[in-house]
């Protein structure tokens, strides 16, 4: 018999399962801790553990497929390599649109002539000794490169001599923004290919590291990797594209959530570390979200689920909302939480957190730990402040008093966790979970320190803001359930085509969604109650959602193996590989189909249509085999656009898209 490994990497923690063929059953399921920089000791245990559990032959293994949410996590923390964008043919003011500036966080852009119009027609000459002059200038802190031309999916010539040039030049990673979508607004192609050149080096090391490990055990199974639609792709095309691994982990968990419960109509809440996502099932299926995937407050050109990703998590940071009655609120940056920092350095930890409670007043940055993630020497490419923040932690964790000694390296340091060189430890609520006895993972002493010094802190009136640990968690554990009963409300309402168009972020919040909730009884009476139960996933679900389903008065469904869903997710799903192009009407009977050499012009539409449909098969055809799949099925769609003209139809264009699906190759021993 030949097995199923699925392997999920999250923020926190590596997942592992095993399934037999016919995926009918979990045989072994394992848990380890995500290492960083370095994912290769996190993949690798999970993967023993689960192979050691199931007690089989590691070559009997005859596929593995790995979902990840790191791509996701990256995002909406802001994390990533530096990039450079080549924006070919663009006005200044188009950087301002889609969110573009903000997503590129100060990295250079390079703005040179070219492009094409809107028929694949050149618009200007492409300047490529502006590129070639401009690649010089820059240093080796750019990890890699977008580049985004003005129609390029008209006509991707100038994308692709833009690309061989910056290959030659430097040998870095390049994005084309037309071998990610073929849509037409190009700023957000642009924001597309930027977010994907960020993300390049971080799932090269996980897939490496996975495949790594799996060549040492002697398994030869080919590598999948589980796309933002849930659906799987080679290990080499995800290299290429990982901005399309983003919500990787939450379309695994998706299909896991079905395949564990067998609810077909339910909302499914997956809490992770970093993120919580939330995402409708109806028919047993997910829905696709027409406008591409949203996460981080970009809305990007990737086919996904659709879902919603909030920046809460176990190990969300936890921040102290002023005025004189102060709050709590949670996220959204992922810290690493006392009790798990104290697990690695108890000397640092706790001397430190002894030091602090031992002071009547609690400092700003008392609590918090700087941690490098790096080895040896500090990354390259670092400013002034930041280089001398990273050469004080190349001897190791800090506290974060001791790792900036101005205010004006307090954002150096900042910078160094957004670039993903560094993580702050903190106060989460994995730490009040110790505290409360539903977690005992990691140093519960620690955690105990940790809020014990927190609910110290004063409020505007200048009291204490708890009376002590136990408080303090019970309030955290009571914001997290607030916090998630709101993502799960405003997915819901989102999903309702009663409230189509509407603020679900208001409605959620609204008084008289709380008052339902609450059942309140007056002169008015009012009830509300989510109408399809919640499956909750996730390795804390069991700690947190049975109260999250009393206040929203829903079934919690919490399944047995919920904590690995993205793990069993990434093994059921099959290989779907799709190609898409158009047809367009330069002139009155002509049409011209936009191939990947170029637009080709025909004086029929039917022959465009033919001929373009021709070409997609061929090569959806070619990367289904390529990801495995030995006999392929083909499924086609098309949407015509034509306007009526005194009586007669008038074409405008023609979008087609083949997919080649089926299941992937499993191997036999």
């Amino acid at each position: 018999m030949a097995y199923l490994l699925g392997v999920d990497t999250g923020g926190t923690y590596t997942d592992a399962v095993l399934l037999d063929e016919g995926a009918d059953r979990v045989i072994a399921a394992a848990k380890a801790l995500t290492t960083r920089p370095d994912l290769a000791p996190g993949v690798g245990r999970a993967i023993d553990a689960a192979i050691a559990e199931a007690g089989i032959v590691p070559a009997d293994i005859g596929m593995v497929s790995l979902s990840t949410t790191l791509a996701t996590n990256a995002l909406v923390e802001g994390q990533g390599g530096r990039v450079a964008l080549v924006f070919i043919g663009f006005e200044a003011a188009e950087l301002g649109r889609e969110g573009l500036s903000e997503a590129l966080r100060g990295d250079p852009v390079i703005a040179i002539s070219g492009g094409h119009n809107h028929g694949g027609g050149e618009f200007a000459p492409l300047d490529l000794a502006a590129l070639e002059a401009a690649l010089g200038g820059l240093g080796p802190e750019i990890t890699g490169f977008a580049v985004a031309g003005r129609f390029a999916t008209r006509n991707p010539a100038h994308e692709i001599a833009a690309r061989d040039l910056i290959r030659q030049r430097t040998g870095r990673p390049v994005t084309c923004s037309h071998e990610l979508s073929a849509g037409l607004n190009g700023p957000r192609r642009a924001l597309t290919a930027v977010l994907n050149a960020r993300l390049i080096g971080m799932i090269d090391r996980l897939i490496a590291a996975c495949e790594a490990h799996l060549l040492s055990l002697g398994i030869e199974a080919p590598l999948m990797v589980v796309r933002g639609d849930g659906a799987l792709v080679s290990a080499e095309l995800a290299r290429e594209r990982p901005i399309e691994t983003i919500l990787s982990g939450p379309a695994a968990s998706i299909a896991g959530a079905a395949w564990l419960t067998g609810e077909t109509d339910a909302l499914v809440s997956d809490i992770g570390g970093t993120t919580t996502d939330v995402c409708l099932l109806r028919d047993g299926r997910p829905a696709i979200d027409p406008d591409g995937a949203r996460v981080g407050g970009f809305r990007t050109m990737v086919e996904a689920v659709a879902m919603r990703t909030s920046g809460l998590g176990g190990d969300s940071e936890v921040h102290l909302t002023e005025g004189l009655r102060a709050g709590l609120r949670l996220g959204p940056r992922r810290l690493v939480p006392v009790a798990l920092a104290a697990q690695s350095w108890p000397g640092l930890v706790h001397d430190a957190l002894d030091a602090w409670l031992a002071q009547d007043a609690v400092g700003e940055l008392d609590g918090r730990f700087a941690l490098p993630l790096w080895q040896g020497e500090p990354p390259p490419g670092l400013t002034g402040r930041e280089a001398v923040v990273a050469e004080r932690l190349s001897a190791g964790p800090l506290r974060v008093a001791d790792a900036v000694r101005t205010r004006l390296e307090l954002p150096a340091l900042m910078r160094l966790v957004t670039q993903g060189h560094a993580m702050i430890a903190g106060v989460t609520p994995s730490d009040a979970a110790h505290v409360l006895g539903r977690l005992d993972s990691w140093d519960g002493a620690a955690a105990r320190k940790a809020l014990t010094l927190f609910a110290r802190r004063r409020d505007g009136r200048g009291d204490r803001i708890a009376e002590g640990p136990e408080a303090l968690a019970a309030a955290i554990v009571a914001q997290l359930t607030r916090q998630t009963a709101e993502c799960l409300l405003e997915a819901a309402f989102a999903e309702d085509p009663e409230w189509q168009g509407q603020d679900v972020a208001a409605l959620a919040r609204h008084p008289l969604t709380r008052a339902g909730l609450a059942r309140h009884r007056g002169v008015i009476e009012t009830d509300l109650r989510l109408g399809v139960p919640v499956i909750g996933l996730g390795a804390s679900a069991r700690s947190y959602y049975g109260a999250v389903g009393e206040a929203l008065g829903a079934r919690m469904v919490l399944p047995e193996h919920g904590g690995v869903a993205n793990a069993i997710g990434a093994v059921v799903g099959r290989i779907s590989m799709s190609a898409s192009g158009i047809v367009t009407s330069p002139g009155p009977g002509l049409f011209a189909a936009h191939l990947a050499e170029g637009p080709r012009r025909f004086n029929d539409r039917d022959q465009a249509i033919a001929a373009l449909v021709a070409a997609l098969e061929q090569e959806a055809l070619a990367d289904a085999r390529r990801a495995g799949v030995d006999e392929p099925r083909l499924r086609r769609e098309s949407a015509i656009t034509e306007v009526d003209v005194e009586g007669q139809p008038m074409f405008i264009e023609a979008r087609l898209t083949v997919t080649a699906y089926g299941r992937p190759r499993i191997a036999t021993g």
